[in-house]
């Protein structure tokens, strides 16, 4: 190429990357992807491994991972091939392959609580279309959910989720719309509690036994920026679910594959009667799972009466990318190879705030951590964690993206980060410099 092309492509780009900004304000293109801590969306050139190039022509090590989609990193060679390879059957979808059963054997294998499996796209509709089933299974329409955790964005469970401080503490007891647009006949069907308070779980579940379906939770809370509650917590919850005809819900769509193979199931030896799985699941392509005993399965049709059903549920090139990516994590080096990085970052990380001035901590388990600000000691549920200093998180993520590591930032709210497995040792010890430098400049600037 020569020098003049070469400053052309150079000034397409620069071009290219102010029109997207442009765009986002302007335009007729909605983004959803602000990055409040940079002030713009982080519009991607290419992602490779660790690292996502971005249109300005920076370098970023990937601390969002398509918010934990990406376990395997970006451009997995395995998934690229798998895809091809659906690509040459033809771009199928609305039918089944012997692929899509392979696929479903191998999740029964690693699941423990998954006697059957279907398909769907995100984990919005994968939460929506169970959550019918068990209302059919039980024939009550209530459901119990968690402050903090994060179902999908449907009108069944966009409720009583992440609710503003100010309304928590006003006593109000009607749970909390989430968005505009969500009739208030539905809050009628949710009763929002707290997480981690074993006495709240029982009087709730004892008060409402004949009108709930089900138990609903993160089981492990990483959108509150990982709440990890103790296998006993577990336990008293799953024994009172089945001693009341409720049946317990894990929504693993992040947990899933984090930990181990068989999710926060495998992690706490505790088994619910449905789930759903997602994220990493198709190797950074849209597949989520519905997974349960065969009995609640089996509601579904053609078997039962519940609808659920789909064009692009389960198109092929994501049953392939899923298919290898099943295949990646059974590998006997993986999980090992995944924990020494998380213990080498995660440890680095509580190292460094145990030293700096600024006071903060991380909470983690696998794949995924939480930060917090303004915050020293252990946070165990949502209202908790919304303490954190959401300004403080922004300035954390804006040095850092300054210095070449890409978090997303969640409005500056405690949620969650995380690696991937072709994260490096090098990856870790940049990311590790750049928190040191970053924790110093917040700190000098106190």
């Amino acid at each position: 190429m020569t020098e003049n092309k070469e400053m052309q492509s150079m000034d397409e780009e620069v071009t290219l990357f102010q029109s997207a900004k442009k765009v986002l304000v302007g335009g007729v293109c909605s983004s959803t992807r602000l990055n409040r801590a940079t002030g713009q969306p982080f519009f991607a050139r290419s992602g490779n491994g660790s690292r996502v190039l971005g249109y300005d022509n920076k370098e970023y090590i990937d601390c969002c991972c398509s918010h934990g989609a990406v376990l395997l990193g970006h451009n997995s060679p395995d998934v690229n091939q798998a895809i091809r390879k659906s690509l040459d059957m033809g771009t199928l979808c609305s039918y089944e392959t012997e692929y899509h059963q392979e696929v479903a054997r191998k999740i029964c294998r690693l699941v423990p609580c998954a006697e059957k499996v279907r398909f769907t796209n995100s984990g919005t509709e994968a939460t929506m279309h169970l959550l019918r089933a068990c209302r059919a299974y039980t024939g009550k329409d209530k459901i119990i959910r968690f402050e903090g955790h994060f179902h999908g964005y449907h009108d069944y469970v966009y409720i009583g989720g992440h609710t503003p401080l100010d309304y928590l503490k006003s006593g109000n007891r009607v749970p909390y719309r989430e968005s505009e647009g969500i009739p208030e006949e539905m809050t009628k069907y949710v009763i929002s509690i707290p997480f981690n308070d074993t006495g709240i779980l029982e009087k709730t579940i004892k008060k409402h036994r004949d009108q709930v379906a089900c138990v609903i939770l993160e089981p492990i809370n990483y959108n509150s920026g990982c709440i990890v509650p103790s296998r006993e917590y577990m336990k008293i919850m799953r024994g009172l679910t089945k001693e009341n005809n409720i049946l317990l819900f894990y929504d693993e769509i992040q947990s899933c594959f984090k930990i181990g193979a068989a999710g926060a199931q495998g992690y706490y030896g505790i088994i619910p009667d449905v789930c759903t799985l997602g994220k990493a699941l198709g190797g950074g392509v849209p597949l989520s799972a519905m997974c349960g005993r065969k009995e609640i399965m089996d509601l579904f049709r053609p078997v039962g009466n519940v609808e659920h059903s789909g064009t692009f549920n389960a198109h092929l090139y994501s049953i392939m990318a899923a298919n290898a990516f099943l295949d990646i994590i059974a590998k006997e080096d993986f999980y090992s190879k995944l924990e020494a990085l998380c213990l080498k970052l995660h440890g680095g990380i509580e190292c460094l705030l145990t030293r700096s001035q600024v006071k903060g901590r991380i909470q983690y388990l696998g794949a995924r951590f939480g930060l917090f600000f303004g915050i020293d000691k252990e946070v165990t549920n949502y209202r908790e964690s919304v303490e954190h200093d959401k300004g403080l998180m922004l300035r954390f993520i804006r040095e850092m993206a300054d210095r070449g590591v890409y978090f997303h930032d969640y409005g500056g709210s405690a949620c969650h980060h995380g690696i991937s497995i072709a994260h490096t040792q090098e990856d870790i010890d940049k990311i590790l410099n750049a928190s040191e430098d970053t924790l110093k400049v917040l700190q000098e600037s106190k």
